[in-house]
């Protein structure tokens, strides 16, 4: 009797990622390790729906992400979200991965500020089951005030993931370069250079 595979630790981090940056590369990073993961996912958004303004083109952000992540052992580029139809929502990427992978292990991989937002998204509750939610804290240290509305419905399916200090964003990279401003201590060189040569974010 053969026996079953061993379910695998795979995370699944999702963003516009319009830049990727180097936080982001740090985050990786501190999920592959404190997380044990065997793969990690990170998927490109395709339509946003909770974003006010319209996301570059789908080429060059998965460019980037190649550029900035490719040489991270155990990271996967998936552009899933980007080849589908209408707005992209978690829970149908989720729920895609648990069918192609029945048994696997989920993590979602989230900032603090989107863990807060997370009773908002759509059927966020079957987000909880389909996933542990894994929380990019600045702090080492979660205090129970700190827990999220989700968190406090389902604590065990929530962990927290600690971070450097590493204050950067896509907005503000765009602003910068809008203003021709230098970001090469925020983004890797590769993807610096890449936004020059097809002269990204020259407006905002």
């Amino acid at each position: 009797m053969t026996a079953a595979p061993a379910a695998r630790r795979v995370g699944v981090m999702g963003g516009a990622f319009d830049p990727p940056h180097l936080a982001h590369r740090a985050l990786l990073e501190a999920a592959q390790l404190q997380l044990q993961l065997d793969e990690l996912r990170v998927i490109p958004t395709g339509q946003a729906w909770h974003k006010p303004r319209a996301l570059s083109d789908a080429s060059h952000r998965l460019a980037m992400v190649q550029l900035a992540f490719g040489d991270l052992p155990g990271v996967t580029l998936d552009s899933r979200e980007i080849a589908r139809d209408g707005p992209s929502y978690t829970v149908d990427t989720l729920r895609e991965l648990r069918a192609e992978r029945p048994t696997d292990q989920f993590f979602l991989i989230i900032g603090a500020d989107q863990a807060r937002a997370l009773t908002s998204w759509r059927a966020w509750s079957e987000i909880l089951q389909l996933a542990i939610i894994s929380v990019a804290d600045r702090a080492c240290v979660v205090g129970e005030t700190d827990r999220c509305e989700a968190e406090q419905a389902a604590p065990s399916r929530f962990l927290h993931l600690a971070m450097p200090a590493l204050d950067i964003s896509a907005t503000d990279i765009r602003n910068r370069i809008s203003a021709r401003q230098g970001v090469t201590t925020l983004v890797c060189e590769a993807v610096a250079r890449y936004i020059a040569d097809h002269h990204l974010y020259q407006t905002v």
